[in-house]
């Protein structure tokens, strides 16, 4: 493969290359031989996107390619030039050192957001191990009920804010907005433990939970755009485990910190970490492979690139959301799936204990608590094997069928599970502890598993401009769901007893099955744009 010179952002001698069509740009918008056409440069280290014109001539004319071979922020590019076919096109591509520092950085670049995300957690949930302390201290002057009025203000901002944060982070830095997004949630952890009255509470948990809805469509950007499909659900798993992680670390923190420090280090504590965390992604993640001087883990197969009148850059945040994502009537058939899987997670976690001590007649809270804390241990077990199974799936059917439709069919599967450990746990004698736990076990294994897949099949169902606004949309229809199994399930409860509760439960699985039925067989966006290349 012949080696250019080291070219800073494109030299004279690199644009005569592109103009007299001897080599292309990586990822070119112009396709047509014979025409010109604006072709732009796909990264540029003064982070503007330049256009060239390139003279296409496909008679006498070797078609060639620009590969960067390595490109960082500020760095000069090095360029070769290599005929059509050779030389790492993906990232599966490159061979010996180059593919050892690929391996690497994507091991950092998902360590930061595996460790991000659960550090949005503890700066979520610093408050719920905080506030009994805050109640106990005489110089608050506060009651369940203040508490109850903080935390409700939580789930409204945070549900609308992972909607708009996903539309918006289209146009922003990924990495920039989950860092900035730490660190800001942070400071508001700090701000709060200087409060003393209900005001400064309220606003600032609001704050906190408009700041939160950075992290999840952030995250799923940047794990796109580093893992193919075929271990994206494997890794999108993984990833999920931070939930687990940042709930399980939370107390341990926060908690701790309140009880031996006084309830303001329940705040700050979780605070500092935010802020230490925020500026360790801000240096060690990458927003994609080609931001680090890697060529895209997945393009469409032997596809040219696609011909468009402007560039992503230009088209406005509502085409984005509309085109995209709101017309999209597969998106809305996965927002309405996870509303109901949503309205069984809450549902669940928030009414299991009542149930037992109410229709079962466990003795106490710690009784009960002990039956169903085996739910997030089969959260973990079941994201982490539903997204491997997935992956599995998709690769036992050597690229027939649709990728999107082999996830939902393990959503689906795993969706019966519920309904099937639901009955158990509505049947189950109250004497048989053990059992209850076991089956409390299964619940969370199968629940979590299409809580993590239906977020990543509306991420895969987009292209990667629009993976951000298809999350959000996402989250916030999903918080929706949560926010129904509050109130309707506490007056189907009241009205008409346990019975009903489940009854309820088994009918959202229902419809969640209805709702995912037509998706068996569903393309991903990559797979459907091989199609379109195929026939073109």
């Amino acid at each position: 493969m012949a080696r250019m010179p080291m070219c800073g952002a494109p030299s004279a001698k690199c644009n005569g290359l592109l103009a007299t069509g001897t080599v292309r740009t990586f990822l070119p918008t112009c396709r047509t031989p014979g025409k010109t056409k604006t072709c732009r440069w796909t990264k540029d280290p003064t982070k503007t996107h330049q256009k060239r014109k390139a003279n296409w001539k496909s008679e006498g004319v070797e078609r060639r390619r620009i590969l960067l071979t390595r490109c960082a922020a500020g760095s000069e590019w090095a360029m070769a030039a290599s005929p059509e076919g050779e030389g790492p096109k993906l990232c599966s591509d490159l061979r010996g050192s180059e593919k050892k520092r690929f391996r690497n950085t994507r091991f950092v670049v998902f360590l930061g957001i595996l460790i991000g995300y659960a550090s949005y957690y503890i700066t979520r949930n610093s408050l719920v191990y905080t506030a009994p302390v805050m109640v106990a201290s005489d110089s608050l002057n506060l009651d369940i009920t203040n508490v109850g009025q903080m935390t409700s203000i939580f789930p409204i901002a945070y549900g609308m804010s992972k909607f708009v944060s996903g539309v918006l982070g289209a146009k922003l830095s990924p990495r920039v907005l989950l860092a900035g997004g730490l660190a800001a949630t942070a400071v508001v952890n700090i701000l709060f433990g200087f409060g003393t009255s209900m005001v400064w509470f309220c606003s600032l948990w609001a704050m906190n939970g408009i700041l939160q809805g950075f992290g999840g469509p952030c995250c799923a950007r940047i794990l796109t755009s580093w893992f193919a499909t075929q271990e994206r659900g494997t890794y999108w798993g993984m990833w999920n485990i931070a939930h687990n992680l940042g709930g399980f670390t939370a107390p341990l923190i926060a908690g701790t910190a309140a009880r031996a420090l006084g309830w303001q280090w329940g705040m700050w504590a979780p605070g500092i970490i935010g802020a230490v965390i925020a500026v360790f992604l801000l240096f060690a993640v990458k927003d994609s492979p080609e931001s680090a001087g890697f060529p895209p883990v997945e393009v469409t197969k032997d596809s040219e690139p696609v011909e468009t009148e402007e560039s992503a850059e230009e088209i406005s945040l509502w085409d984005n959301l509309v085109q995209n994502v709101l017309t999209n009537p597969y998106i809305w058939g996965m927002a309405l799936s996870y509303f109901f899987i949503y309205v069984l997670r809450q549902g669940v976690t928030s009414w299991s204990v009542f149930f037992l001590m109410k229709a079962k007649g466990v003795a106490d809270v710690a009784a009960a608590s002990y039956r169903v804390s085996g739910l997030e241990l089969g959260g973990l077990a079941g994201s982490l094997l539903a997204g491997r199974l997935s992956d599995a799936m998709i690769a036992r059917s050597k690229g027939k069928g649709g990728n999107v439709g082999k996830r939902v069919q393990v959503v689906m599967g795993y969706t019966i599970g519920i309904a099937a450990m639901l009955c158990a746990f509505w049947l189950v004698p109250a004497s048989w502890g053990v059992a209850q736990w076991a089956i409390v076990f299964m619940i969370g294994f199968f629940l979590y598993g299409p809580q993590m897949l239906i977020g990543l099949c509306g991420a895969e169902l987009v292209g990667p401009a629009s993976v951000g606004a298809s999350e959000g949309f996402l989250g916030w229809v999903a918080y929706l769901g949560a926010a129904n199994a509050g109130v309707p399930l506490s007056i189907i409860v009241k009205q008409y007893g346990w019975n009903a509760f489940f009854v309820a439960l088994l009918a959202a699985c229902g419809m969640a099955l209805l709702l995912l039925s037509p998706m068996i067989n569903l393309k991903s966006y990559v797979q459907r744009e091989e199609a379109k290349a195929k026939h073109a």
